[in-house]
């Protein structure tokens, strides 16, 4: 049985609040972190750039969020801010607003305790690559003690590079909950440094990587503890669930929901007044300050009938930017 955490994450009900875009730790080769996310002091809530607490509340209800997830860069070197947002979650959705946090660094005993109090429920921890299979007798070993002795969840979660059987025998002595292994992937903020590593794309896949997928399964899959995220999953389904949660949340009635998630209305720029005298239903319409958002199927109608000379019909996230997918010209 999956985490909870990552039982939401499958569900798209879990917000991804990116706290901070530093980490001090090291460079590695693989961090997918854009140019928009490296290195800034920024806070994102999903999409949405948090410029007030309020920010992420709202976020929070647009996509009905299970849970959320806190990330970055690193969050355990902004702690207070990292710690005040756990406390806003908790105090305005309530303990079953499940928490987890991504980390690549132990922290501590201190900040163990603090992420607690805070409300955290879960923390997944990255050791450097460099270190794998040296990780016993060393601070990565007793982080995983020190926090669930202090209320929290231990986990791993590490990138697929390649199979790794200690984090295994971690599991099995009880000192972590869960692996989760994601699928080695390439993004526009890693692309350049991971051919620089000899690194390429799978044939017919536009971010997974060329390399262990299977010796990683055939090693370390079968493990009851272990979970392998797949690209393909996180896109097609994680994120796709997420934005049919927001778009069910923010439709209006005469908006239409795609399989991605995405939203469709018909757009012109006919007189209101028109709509009025032709009857249509207010619900099927909205008036903008120079334009009409209407319902597609009606605004392909209206211009077949000669009751419009032209239009268009609008595919947009829902997200509170309302980035547009395609337009698509009617006339």
């Amino acid at each position: 049985m999956i985490s909870k955490g990552c039982e939401q994450c499958a569900n798209g009900g879990k917000m991804v609040i990116f706290v901070y875009g530093y980490c001090d730790q090291r460079d590695c080769f693989y961090c997918p972190l854009g140019e928009n996310r490296k290195n800034v002091t920024d806070v994102y809530a999903n999409e949405r750039k948090v410029e007030e607490d309020q920010d992420i509340i709202e976020e929070a209800k647009r996509m009905d969020a299970l849970g959320s997830s806190i990330t970055g860069g690193e969050p355990q070197e902004v702690m207070d801010r990292t710690c005040r947002y756990l406390s806003l979650l908790k105090e305005e959705f309530g303990e079953d607003h499940h928490t987890h946090l991504y980390t690549g660094i132990t922290g501590g005993r201190e900040n163990m305790r603090r992420l607690a109090e805070a409300g955290l429920d879960e923390i997944r921890f990255h050791p450097p690559y460099e270190q794998w299979g040296d990780l016993h007798g060393t601070e990565w070993e007793e982080i995983l003690y020190i926090a669930r002795e202090e209320g929290l969840t231990p986990a791993f979660e590490i990138p697929g590079i390649r199979p790794e059987t200690e984090f295994l025998d971690f599991l099995d002595e009880g000192a972590a909950d869960f692996c989760n292994i994601n699928e080695f992937e390439m993004s526009d903020g890693n692309y350049r440094r991971m051919q620089e590593e000899g690194f390429e794309l799978r044939e017919g896949h536009m971010s997974a990587v060329d390399g262990d997928r299977e010796e990683i399964l055939d090693v370390m899959g079968d493990h009851e503890k272990v979970y392998f995220c797949t690209s393909v999953f996180k896109d097609a389904a994680q994120h796709r669930r997420r934005l049919k949660r927001m778009a069910r949340n923010v439709r209006r009635p005469f908006d239409e929901i795609t399989d991605d998630g995405t939203i469709v209305y018909g757009k012109t720029t006919a007189e209101p007044e028109l709509f009025e005298e032709l009857d249509v239903p207010g619900e099927f319409y909205t008036v903008k300050s120079n334009h009409v958002e209407v319902a597609w199927w009606l605004l392909e109608e209206m211009v077949e009938e000669g009751d419009l000379e032209r239009g268009e019909i609008v595919e947009q996230y829902p997200t509170v930017e309302g980035t547009v997918v395609e337009r698509t010209p009617v006339a």
